[in-house]
Order: C-alpha cells, then structure tokens, then sequence
C-alpha cells in the first residue's frame, strides 16, 4: 500500500508533469506529417547520471526507492505486486529524458521477470516505443504485429499498440499500412486530443497518397470533434481541405468564404498567420496578384513563430514581383525568405541560387538609378537646384515637426503614467485624491500641484531644460553638475548636423561640379545601362524591358565603344519579337556606318561567322592567354588594352581585365598587381572574375605583402641565381646548356635548372634544389674553379621563401643590400 499510494503515486504525478513540460515545448510542424507523438529529440549527449528534466529525474528516484526499499523477492517469487509498476515507471521516465538504451533495459527486465504481470502489454509496446526511437522499426513492426496476433489488446492499449505501429511504418514509408492502424488507433483511444491528432495525421498520409477524398474524410472527422480536441488540429484540417479543393474541383467561393469566417474567428487569432497565407494562395491561383500580395503581407504581420510559415510568404511575394520584372524588390524578398530557412537545405539551395541570379541586375540597376539621380541634378540649373531642395527640406521639417510632437506628447503620458502608479508601502498606486490631503485630478481645483496631468508636464519640462538635477541649494549653479552642461553641449552639437540637413545649401554643395567626375559616372551608369540590357536579353528573356535599356542607351549618346554592340544587341532583339522592318533598319545601319567591323562581317554572312574564327573574343582571349603561359607579360598588357577597347560591353571584358591584371602583377610586382586587381574587383564585383580578384585581396594578399626577407635556419630549399638581360637570348640558352651539363652529374642532389621571368629587362637561370645557403655558394664556386668548362658569371644564393618576395615584390636590390 505504501509503495503503491506513496512512492509511485509521486514518482507518477513527476512523470505526468515532465510529460506536459516535454509536451508544452514541442511546436507541430503541419507542413510535414506530424509524429504521432509530440517529443522534441534532442543531440545534446547526456553523461551516466545526468538528466535533462527534473521531473523524470524524480519519477526515476521514485520507482528505484520503490524497487530497493519495498521489493520483497522471496524464494525467487516477488511478492509486491506493484513492483512491476515500479520498472514501468523507471521505463517511461528514462523515456521521456530519452536515455533509451537504459529505458529498454527496463522494460526488457519486466518481460523476463514478471512474464504474467497485468502490465506485461503495456510493457511491450513501450519496449516497441523505445526500438521505434532508436530507428529499429523493422523489429518493432515484427514485434507490434505479433503482440496485436497473440493479445486481444483493448481500448487504450490497442490505441497505444497500433499508433506506434503506424509510426513505424511511416519511418519504413509504407504509408497505406501506416494508415489503417491510425484508423483502428483513432477509434480506441480514449483521448479526444489523440483522436484529434491520428484523424489529422491519416489526413496527411491520404493526401501524401494522393487520395484527397480520403483525405478530406478524415479531417471532417477532426472538424467534427470540434472543441473536444485542441483548436490547432481543427484550424490545420480546414486549411488541409482548403488546400484539396482545385484537386477535387470543390466549390472555390464557398472555402473562401470559409476562409474569411475562421479568420473574422477571435478564437482563430494564433492562428491567423496560416489562414491569410491559405486566402493569398487562392487569389494566386484566381490570377488576383494584388490581393494575394495585400495577404501574403498580413500574415507576415501576425509576426507568427511558423518560419516555414514565413520562408513561404516572402518567397511568394519574390516570385510575384520577379514575373512582374521588379527585380530588385524580388531579391530582398528572397533575402528574407533565406533567413527563415533551415541552411544548407535543399529549398534554401533553390532560392539561394534564384537569389544569386538577382545579383547582376541589382547591382547594375541601383547604379543606374543612382547615377541618373545625381546627373539629373547636375543638368539643373543652380535656381532649379535651390528650388528642388527647398521643396525637400520643407518636407522634412515637417516631418522633423510631427515627430518631435509624438516624442512630447509620449513623454507627457509616460509622465503621467508614472505618477498614477507610483506605489504606496502596501504595493498599491496612489495619487493626490481627497482622502490623501488633497482633492483627485478629476476635481475643480485650479491649484497647479492638486493637477496630476500638470505635475507631469511641469516634470517633464524641467527635465528637459536642467536635466536630472539633486535636490540642494543653488542647484542652478553650473559648477553643482558639470555633466549635466557637458551633456547639454553635447546635444547642442549633435543638433548641428540636424540643422543642416534643413539647409538647401548643404545640399547643393555635394552635388559634384568637376568635369572628370561627371564624366566618371556617366561612363558608369552607361555601362550599367548596356549591362542590363544583358542581362535582360541573355539572362531573363524579358525582350522588352532590354530593348528598352539599349534604346535608352543610345539616346544618351554614349561612347563609341558601346554605341556598335548595343545596335547589334537591338538588331538581335528586333529579330526575337518579329519586328522584321526595325531589324533591317538595323542591319543596314550597322553595315552601311561600320563596314569594317566584325558585327558587320557577321550580318553580310551568317554562315561563315557561325564558325570561330581568328577576331572573335574567345579566340583573342585565347591567344591572350598563351601569350601570358610564354611569359610574354608585356605583350599581354599590350594587347589586351587594345582589344578591351574593342569588345567593350562584351562578357569576356571581365575575363581580359583579370588577366591583364596577373600579367601587370609578373611585370611590376606586388604593387601592381593590387592597384590591378582594385580595378577589377570594383568595376565587375557582380561576375566571376570580380569575386576571383576579390578573393585573392582578401585570402592572399594578407600573406604576401610583406616585404621583408627571413632568415630561417630550417629552411632546406636554396637556389642559386644568374642574372641576364632579357634581351641575351642566345647567351641564356648555352649558359643554360652548360648549367644543365654539370648538374646532371651530381648524384647527391636532384638539381635541375630553369630560366624565370623577372622584369621585361632582367630574367634569371636559376639552379633549383639545394639544401643550404652554404652549400649553394659552394657550389657555385667549384664551378668556377673546374679545370675545364668553367662556369663563371655573377651570381648570389636566395632561399626559396625569400625569392618569392623577390618575384612578387621585384625588390631584388633590397636583398642584394642586406645580403
């Protein structure tokens, strides 16, 4: 009696508890097929002895105070008859705490020794429970499957029994046998919220086996329970069916206006977020994108903790405004939507890949509007100016006005609301009435202190004007409290800037005036003009918003360079549209005004230019790059000039800058190379080559701008270097053959030699493979001392970390000098 009314019963009221709290913090995901079982698993590790819930720690105690003090085994036989329950409460105790290896350990121990206990099912199906948590379902399938052939299980524990064997099956993905055991579970159970949740998940899984009759079926059957079942699952099934009606070819208008009334519900108000988002979804489908958009932004603004919820809103908003072309709006809804998202999913690596498609068009369209901005400025007049920015700051102070005037009247009534509920010594809020010596502020005194809402003003103003001064004599005094004059002057000062934001003048005067750079930006906005015009044509195939930005180009009068690609892109686009007549005006255009270039080559005849041929950029890029593999640098500086010129606005620009960036770096060092690389990375930050050069800024460039030579002891990497003039190329030729003689015949070392690039005036045969400073110059000597074919010439030893500096700072002299 006292291991079943005292010990088990508290052991079974802190499991109960532990349960609500595991219960309570579990959130439903109804965008997947709900568990049947509401527990969060945590991959926190839990240490031997440890537990993550007071509760099931207690019950845990309770059930092994109740085995270790009040077991009575006696010949073998236990003669305590709750002892049973006591291991079936330690089980469901480590359970929930989810230590399951010691949970199945119990409830293993009751099958083996209380075989005819009254709690042998009950305990099998926990064992199934426990297999079930630890991916075992094949085995748990076998076992329920077999307990459910052998026991003629009732109520609750066939409710139990087939519900965990539906959840097995859910993890096998055998869904159609997951639910019939729903059914048979949802009918046995004698809880209105199980019933609720098997109802609404057997929902899930008809609608997962396309079976939407069905489906709906079961969650009228949730709909029926009404409010014997938590709201959650009435409010999931109605939008379940709601979801099922194009399916089903329902009547639409009646599930809005269903819609509509569980939204005007007060009841339903946690969940509004999900019943807006169901209404956007069908103005969607009824092509009402306004509407849907007017909803899709309601239920962002019930702030609901759903992130699914969430992720789906912005990413249909996105989707709306990218059909509607509003590219930019469509890339900050996208951003939201990947916040939302769980990282690295496969639907974050969609939009993430929608997104980054989004980066050029923004980049280039927010320079464009940028640009024209303050070009639009710059074509006023300096009267048009002053007026257009008179009109602006009007309309700020006004704005500066009604502001300030919130902020007062927010004061006022915090002042308010704090003499109104300042406490007494008994906790409760007084203020100045009758029965405290005074009249209450509703009365008609006209006395100042006897008016709270006056007190309050008065308070507030004094604040503002002294600040928070002690309470002594000549508090007026400024030496009393320098903080407060120090803070004083402070917001004086800050208020200087505020005051020139209200200054039309402070305006104008940033409006740039030199002539070098109006001509920057607009060379800029240009090419971000022809850029998206791209990007609209190539990337998008939004024909009209492309030609658009290319006949725009052209009525600004662009430079040269841009004016034939951009007829040529027009020409293409004429074509697409089957504008027939302004695609000949094109053409001729084109061959009559450019004869000799290659754009005119190519209309004059189809055929031939589909062939690569020797002027197209791909093949320049190539050559180019060969070019730079011979270590011809200069060359490649060269040329590439000349032909960025030419294919300006083309795609492989980008790719020629970046590598005339390298070849710079080979020719004059480190410094160049950054200035080259800044170039690149600013001016193309939206392609590949931007990002490349980017990279190497930030992840390289730290580890070589150093200029200083090492002197490191452990080095086991020396050259040995020979200076030539570039231009000796017979001369390094037979000093390398020489070279190359002698060092085939040292077996100790596995020298080799080679002829490296270091400015377009020097390069350097360098012998490779040496262990020391000491034995390189030994070397080199014996070579200058052999009887025959001696090998004379300046030269001096380097370690291989200190030759990298010297190639990527070209500061060779420097080395020279301290060596």
């Amino acid at each position: 009696m006292s291991t079943k009314y005292n010990i088990l019963y508290n052991g079974h009221l802190a499991l109960e508890n532990g349960k609500q709290a595991v219960n309570n913090a579990y959130k439903d995901n109804y965008w997947n097929i709900l568990p049947i079982e509401r527990m969060q698993i945590s991959e926190e590790i839990i240490m031997p002895g440890q537990s993550k819930n007071q509760d099931f720690e207690r019950a845990e105690e309770k059930a092994i105070k109740a085995v270790q003090k009040h077991g009575m085994n006696i010949g073998g036989k236990e003669k305590n008859p709750q002892i049973d329950e006591a291991y079936l409460l330690l089980g469901k105790a480590r359970y929930f705490d989810q230590r399951f290896i010691p949970a199945l350990e119990a409830f293993n121990y009751i099958l083996y020794k209380y075989p005819t206990s009254d709690k042998i099912n009950q305990a099998k199906i926990w064992r199934e429970k426990t297999n079930i948590r630890l991916d075992n379902n094949e085995l748990a399938i076998s076992n329920l499957k077999r307990l459910l052939e052998q026991e003629d299980l009732k109520d609750q524990d066939l409710a139990d029994a087939t519900s965990m064997l539906a959840q097995a099956y859910i993890n096998s993905k055998v869904l159609d046998s997951a639910v019939w055991q729903l059914n048979k579970a949802a009918q046995s159970t004698k809880s209105n919220d199980e019933r609720g949740r098997y109802r609404f998940i057997q929902g899930q899984l008809y609608n997962k086996l396309a079976l939407k009759d069905s489906a709906n079926w079961a969650f009228n059957k949730v709909i029926a329970l009404n409010r014997k079942t938590p709201r959650a699952y009435l409010i999931a099934a109605h939008l379940e069916k709601a979801r099922n009606v194009d399916a089903l070819g329902g009547d639409k208008l009646a599930m809005l206006e269903l819609l509509h009334e569980l939204k005007d519900n007060r009841e339903n108000r946690p969940y509004l977020g999900a019943i807006y988002y169901e209404i956007a979804q069908y103005h969607l489908k009824e092509a009402a994108d306004s509407l849907a958009v007017a909803y899709y932004n309601k239920s962002l603004r019930t702030n609901s903790n759903d992130k699914i919820l969430i992720a789906k809103d912005y990413e249909n908003l996105g989707d709306i405004a990218f059909d509607f072309t509003e590219y930019k709006k469509a890339g900050a809804y996208y951003d939201s939507t990947l916040v939302n998202m769980a990282l690295n999913s496969k639907p974050y690596r969609i939009i993430k890949r929608k997104r980054d498609n989004l980066s050029d068009v923004i980049y280039y369209e927010d320079i464009a509007a940028a640009n024209d901005s303050i070009l639009g400025l710059v074509a006023m007049t300096p009267d048009q100016r002053m007026a257009f920015f008179e009109s602006y700051t009007e309309t700020l102070k006004t704005q500066a006005a009604a502001l300030k005037e919130e902020e007062a009247q927010r004061e006022r009534n915090q002042g308010i609301a704090q003499v109104n509920q300042t406490p007494n010594r008994f906790g409760k809020s007084v203020g100045l009435t009758a029965s405290s010596g005074g009249p209450s502020a509703n009365s008609n005194s006209n006395f100042y202190f006897y008016n709270q809402t006056t007190v309050a003003y008065g308070k507030n103003e004094f604040r503002k004007n002294w600040g928070n001064r002690e309470l002594k004599d000549n508090w007026r005094w400024a030496s009393i409290n320098k903080a407060n004059t120090t803070a004083i002057a402070e917001n004086n000062t800050e208020d200087e800037p505020e005051n020139a934001l209200f200054n039309p003048e402070f305006y104008v005067a940033q409006i740039p005036s030199s002539a070098q750079v109006i001509d920057s930006m607009v060379t800029e906005r240009n090419r971000a003009y022809y850029q998206l015009g791209v990007i609209y044509k190539e990337k998008f195939k939004e024909y009209a918003l492309s030609k658009s930005k290319f006949q725009a180009l052209l009525a600004l009068n662009p430079d040269q360079k841009l004016v034939l690609p951009t007829k040529y892109n027009l020409y293409k686009l004429y074509q697409l549209t089957s504008e027939n007549a302004e695609a000949e005006i094109a053409k001729n255009d084109i061959i009559s005004n450019y004869p000799e270039s290659r754009y005119a080559a190519i209309l004059k005849n189809p055929e031939a230019a589909l062939e690569k041929d020797a002027s197209s950029p791909e093949s320049v890029y190539a050559n180019l790059y060969q070019a730079f593999q011979d270590e011809a640098y200069q060359d490649v500086v060269t040329e590439s000039e000349r032909y960025l010129t030419i294919f300006e606005g083309e795609p492989i620009v980008p790719k020629m800058e970046l590598l005339k960036a390298q070849a710079l770096g080979r020719l004059y060092g480190f410094e160049a190379y950054s200035k080259a690389l800044n170039f690149v990375a600013y001016n193309y930050a939206n392609t590949q080559e931007g990002q490349q050069a980017q990279d190497i800024i930030d992840n390289l460039f730290p580890k070589i701008s150093s200029t200083e030579f090492v002197d490191n002891p452990e080095e086991r990497s020396y050259k040995i270097i020979y200076p030539f003039q570039a231009t000796n190329t017979i001369g390094i030729t037979e000093f390398v053959a020489k070279l190359e003689k002698e060092t085939k015949q040292v077996n100790v070392f596995n020298l080799s030699v080679s002829v490296d690039f270091y400015t377009k005036d020097t390069s350097f045969v360098v012998v490779h493979g040496l262990r020391s400073k000491q034995g390189a110059m030994g070397y080199a000597a014996s070579l200058e001392e052999k009887k025959k074919n001696k090998i004379i010439k300046p030269h001096f030893a380097i370690s291989s970390s200190n030759y990298a500096t010297v190639q990527i700072h070209k500061n060779v002299d420097a080395y020279l000098a301290v060596n």
